[in-house]
């Protein structure tokens, strides 16, 4: 294999998209990809996090997590977003980092990257499709390729059956209830197969 850059970039307040992000580097790593896990920048007041007894242990045991930048974009020849979903669209936390790459996509650094998406809500409905495809939104501006799961294996089933992205439901215990670890990685090895594809054929 090619030796595709993957980036899995993510935000996570109680450590589910972390997790999901844990995964999709595994499964990206058995193809053969380089992969680094990165963070985008929390905008959240420290008293806020403070006052939340789960959020702030998430924080302290994710501190050697490094923070994403606008280098890394342009390193990858792809890249995974795992957000939750924030009134059906992706937390400001995500949004702004993105809004960040503009001079990226100006010069054309955003071009034919490979791009899929991951995301989590409280309850089947809560707006994990929704918040992939406004992710993708903006991929289309960048001009990156959308690299969806869709029903290209039979663990998409097993974890509920979306075909943008995986997505995957936390009760109140803060627990996954689907099983989804064979379905992010499926959707990590595909990313990073397409990514070869376009990698070989811009050689």
């Amino acid at each position: 294999m090619t030796n595709v850059k993957l980036a899995v970039i993510y935000y996570s307040m109680g450590g589910t998209n972390y997790q999901l992000s844990q995964w999709a580097a595994e499964g990206a790593k058995e193809v053969g990809a380089e992969v680094k896990v990165l963070k985008v920048p929390e905008l959240a007041p420290q008293s806020v996090i403070e006052g939340n007894p789960g959020w702030k242990a998430h924080v302290e045991a994710t501190a050697h997590v490094p923070e994403v930048k606008l280098e890394d974009i342009e390193w990858a020849d792809a890249i995974i977003f795992s957000v939750p979903t924030r009134f059906g669209n992706m937390p400001a936390q995500m949004k702004q980092f993105i809004d960040t790459c503009g001079g990226l996509w100006f010069n054309g650094k955003t071009v034919n990257k490979v791009v899929s998406a991951m995301s989590s809500a409280q309850n089947p409905h809560g707006g994990q499709e929704a918040t992939i495809l406004s992710l993708y939104t903006s991929m289309y501006h960048w001009g990156a390729i959308v690299a969806a799961p869709g029903y290209t294996d039979p663990v998409i089933y097993g974890s509920g059956g979306n075909p943008y992205g995986t997505s995957v439901t936390v009760g109140q215990d803060g627990k996954m209830i689907e099983d989804v670890e064979a379905t992010v990685k499926h959707q990590a090895k595909r990313t990073v197969t397409v990514a070869e594809w376009v990698k070989k054929a811009n050689q």
